[in-house]
């Protein structure tokens, strides 16, 4: 290996760029898999978000375009007849989804999302409870007029030395107590835009806005072991059967399954990683296949110094550990740099472009935090390990095999 550097060098650059390759394929995928879990920050992965629409279909003497209301007992249906489901929360805003109300403390005002909901919720869509407690059980059978309210509104309704909890904030000219504050878990527009919101219990918001027994829509959690798709179907036949809506109508219910949607990018991560599997495998045999044709032409200009050694005593295990060392410690030199420099790219990589970064719109991008970790690394060692005694061990075989009269006749 000294008296060639240069063989030495061009023959290490296979298992290098390889390794160092397979480092930046992981550590990238990592960092699409970080991005796109960030997505679902804050969220039950195994929640589902279920609301009435417009009927498409004529069914019963009703003519296709009407619009319906969930009702308070469509709650008990789907609780009893839909065992699957581990949390039951119908919801409710003010003004319909997507809009903000006039909310005021004092002489201060501001137009914030106002939501009526069961104590449940938290577990769907997490925050971080601040100060106090979110809304609970004795909330919601007693009709409380108390409410949860969101870092933005603490910002712009409160002073930095006011007492939060035990104040009160007025919804359309109803008083509501304050009795916790929360802060949530997602980032960008998403972020924002939670924070702005004010929590009140779900049977509070139907008495004190008028809304009878209606339900906005619902957020459902399903227990684990069970198919997300298939209980999606299952409540969505029990919602058209409860309202008198053809049962093939499905688009008079919409839905978003977070459960489907993270299962899909499950699978397209399962994707990413057979790629990366299949070029990084491919390009370290390559260079090990290189290191092997390196390691046989150093048998045959050895020939001599090998038959001299086995004329002196060297045993064949003498001349194939000698060999496969050789082999080994240049795949582990090359690789354990190849290594190095992956490591290092992926941590500029990780500087110029990782956490916070966020789009032109403010929210969070799908490349987030590329990284590689130990055990990753660890295996990368173990792979160079075999690659290299592998690549050392047919030209081994040769040297073994050499006659030690005709190699001290080789010139």
């Amino acid at each position: 290996m000294a008296r060639n550097p240069l063989r030495t060098l061009l023959t290490s650059m296979g298992v290098f760029w390889g390794i160092c390759m397979l480092v930046l394929m992981v550590g990238g995928g990592n960092g699409l898999q970080n991005g796109i879990h960030a997505m679902f920050d804050g969220f039950d992965m195994n929640c589902m978000f279920v609301w009435s629409q417009k009927t498409t279909m004529p069914h019963k003497g009703f003519r296709p375009g009407r619009v319906y209301n969930f009702k308070n007992d469509d709650i008990t249906a789907i609780k009893e007849q839909v065992p699957e489901l581990k949390y039951v929360c119908p919801r409710a805003q003010l003004g319909g989804y997507g809009e903000e109300n006039s909310v005021g403390r004092n002489v201060k005002m501001g137009n914030y999302t106002v939501c009526g909901d069961y104590p449940d919720y938290i577990h769907i869509q997490k925050f971080d409870i601040e100060q106090g407690r979110f809304l609970n059980d004795l909330d919601v059978s007693e009709r409380r007029k108390v409410c949860v309210i969101g870092q933005k509104l603490v910002e712009e309704l409160y002073t930095p030395d006011e007492e939060i909890l035990g104040s009160y904030i007025k919804v359309q000219g109803v008083f509501f107590k304050v009795v916790g504050t929360f802060k949530t878990m997602k980032q960008g527009n998403e972020a924002i835009e939670e924070q702005r919101t004010l929590f009140i219990p779900f049977t509070t918001f139907q008495r004190v806005f008028n809304w009878g027994e209606n339900v906005g829509w619902f957020a459902l959690s399903v227990k684990p072991g069970y198919d997300p798709d298939a209980v999606e179907m299952k409540v969505k036949k029990i919602l058209l059967g409860r309202h008198s809506i053809h049962p093939d109508d499905l688009r008079a219910v919409g839905s978003f399954n977070a459960a489907s949607e993270a299962a899909k990018f499950g699978n397209l991560f399962l994707g990413i990683d057979f790629v990366i599997l299949v070029l990084g495998t491919g390009t370290l045999i390559a260079g090990g296949i290189g290191v092997m044709n390196i390691m046989l032409i150093s048998v045959a200009e050895r020939t001599k110094e090998i038959g001299i050694r086995k004329a002196m005593g060297a045993t064949p295990s003498n001349i194939l550990g000698m060999i496969v060392s050789e082999s080994i410690l240049l795949t582990l030199l090359s690789g354990c740099l190849g290594l190095a420099v992956g490591v290092i790219l992926i941590s500029i990589t990780d500087y110029v472009v990782g956490v916070p970064v966020a789009s032109d719109d403010g929210d969070p991008s799908l490349f987030r935090r590329p990284e590689i970790d130990s055990g990753t690394a660890i295996f990368s060692i173990i792979v160079l390990v075999v690659i290299g005694t592998l690549a050392g061990w047919y030209p081994a075989r040769r040297a073994v095999r050499i006659d030690p009269i005709t190699a001290l006749r080789t010139e």
